[in-house]
């Protein structure tokens, strides 16, 4: 137990300090949202790649669909790899530094305010970044709680409000600085400690080749006289496999905490570098993963909850609970690094998005700062003084509120993650791609999509999710271009001196 809390307690200073050390740089609103506009290379694509995988795949997902899926489960960690780095960043990563640089846009509400010349589509993006980002926070808890209880034997809901607060303290200290220089060293744990556990793991059962037979003996769910199929390349149920991948790998390309890592980095030869960085982080860490998760069946059948289904969230901590303290204490780190930097990188997104589309979408001054109906420069440092003491109150704001779903959670991490990205993605990423490169999108398809993808994510969910929040929500995402693509073409387009503008910057 010694070495697990050891371990533990400098991880969490070193998170402190870079915190501290972060915050001479976090007192403008750029460099507090977005690190001053000169992160480098290695910083974004690790900020990427710590945002894109926490608890949330390494228990929630990595378990659920490593026992419905078997091996093949490993196909989802490829095409988050290829689809959600490598694609997102060879499409996404220069057109989006460029534009919004040029437009001038701090987060993705702004943009969408900006390029489709609409204050109403900026507010009604932001709220629903805000209300469709809790979810997903509050399954990041439930995922590193799950480790510590298993890890500590502490009770979840100390777990969840201990990390709550550590990770309140260095986004509010530092901003995005703080958070890009943490994702760094958390990345780093997360590279090392997947290849050593999985190692770890698989040696429990006599090694890769025999944990593979042992898979290929299982038998199906529904007739234990067939073979599962849990160690083909395919696995037992390729089309909903499929569904996984597009939602996981494509989700990303319109989620605000993702698509916010390009604004900030340096210039184009760091989104080149930046590119092979992140793909291979998410080849080792998302491969790795469900990897991991494929061989859950192995170690037993997980307990069954209260309404009769199996407690998906338990199996990777049952596949982990009996290494070494030191291993124990690895996974535990591993696991915190994921989620911490996740955790940061929504409540940065959740507050910013608040704050400067909602709350301060202008210059505000006060009574007497300005004169002759000016704002001179010492007055507009004052009101960037105050935009970012509003985000940080938001961000302890954000942080309550998902807390409070965290400690009584819904459903399983995966739905919960399934309903955020759902909506998120369905509702931002054709308006936003294709917004990034056809000038012929207009308003209105922008306004169409935000309520496709919404509505069609709540009225299944209020229906009980006939169709699985999974399935959903990659439904809600390619049917968005199709959406973006009609509407455009039917409705009047936008004034056309105007999209020039905007499209003038190469």
């Amino acid at each position: 137990m010694f070495i697990k809390v050891l371990l533990t307690v400098i991880f969490l200073c070193v998170t402190v300090y870079i915190g501290v050390y972060s915050r001479k740089q976090a007192r403008s609103v750029d460099g507090f949202v977005l690190g001053g506009r000169a992160v480098g290379s290695w910083l974004t694509a690790f900020a990427y790649g710590t945002s894109y995988f926490s608890a949330v795949v390494f228990v929630g997902y990595a378990g659920q669909f490593g026992w419905k899926y078997g091996l093949s489960a490993s196909w989802i960690g490829v095409g988050n790899a290829i689809i959600g780095s490598l694609l997102a960043w060879l499409v996404l990563g220069k057109r989006t530094k460029l534009m919004t640089q040029h437009i001038n846009s701090r987060t993705m509400p702004d943009f969408f305010g900006t390029r489709y010349n609409s204050q109403g589509l900026r507010v009604a993006a932001s709220i629903i970044a805000f209300v469709f980002l809790i979810p997903y926070t509050a399954g990041v808890y439930k995922g590193i709680s799950t480790l510590f209880e298993m890890g500590f034997g502490i009770p979840y809901e100390y777990c969840a409000i201990i990390m709550a607060v550590l990770t309140a303290v260095y986004v509010i200290l530092g901003g995005y600085r703080a958070t890009a220089l943490n994702d760094f060293v958390q990345g780093i744990i997360m590279l090392f400690g997947i290849v050593i556990i999985i190692f770890a793991v698989l040696e429990q059962k006599g090694g890769l080749t025999e944990a593979i037979r042992q898979m290929g003996e299982i038998p199906s769910d529904a007739n234990p006289a067939v073979n599962g199929r849990f160690a083909d390349i395919f696995g037992p149920d390729p089309w909903n496999l499929l569904g996984v991948v597009v939602l996981t790998s494509l989700g990303t390309w319109g989620l605000p905490q993702m698509v916010g890592k390009f604004y900030s980095i340096t210039d184009e030869a760091a989104i080149r570098r930046g590119t092979i960085i992140s793909t291979l982080f998410a080849l080792i860490v998302a491969g790795g993963c469900y990897f991991l998760g494929s061989f859950g069946r192995l170690f037993g059948v997980p307990p069954t909850l209260p309404n009769g289904r199996l407690d998906f969230d338990s199996i990777v901590p049952s596949m982990l609970e009996t290494l070494p303290d030191v291993l124990i204490a690895l996974v535990v780190l591993l696991v915190l690094s994921a989620s911490m930097s996740t955790l940061a990188s929504l409540v940065l997104t959740s507050s910013s998005t608040m704050t400067l589309d909602l709350i301060y979408r202008d210059k505000v001054s006060q009574v007497g700062e300005v004169e002759d109906g000016q704002i001179d420069d010492a007055v507009a440092e004052k009101i960037e003084r105050r935009k970012v003491v509003i985000m940080r109150v938001l961000i302890v704001f954000f942080i309550v509120i998902s807390l409070m779903i965290a400690l009584n959670p819904p459903t399983f991490i995966a739905q919960l993650m399934g309903i955020s990205w759902g909506a998120l993605a369905g509702a931002f990423l054709a308006p936003f791609m294709m917004g990034l490169y056809w000038k012929g999108c207009t308003t209105a398809s922008c306004w169409a999509c935000f309520a496709w993808g919404v509505g069609l994510t709540v009225i299944n969910m209020l229906a009980g999710n006939p169709i699985s929040p999974i399935n959903c929500g990659a439904i809600a995402m390619l049917g968005g271009f199709i959406v973006v693509a009609v509407v455009s073409w039917v409705t009047p387009k936008m004034e056309s001196n105007y999209v020039d503008k905007i499209f003038n910057f190469s």
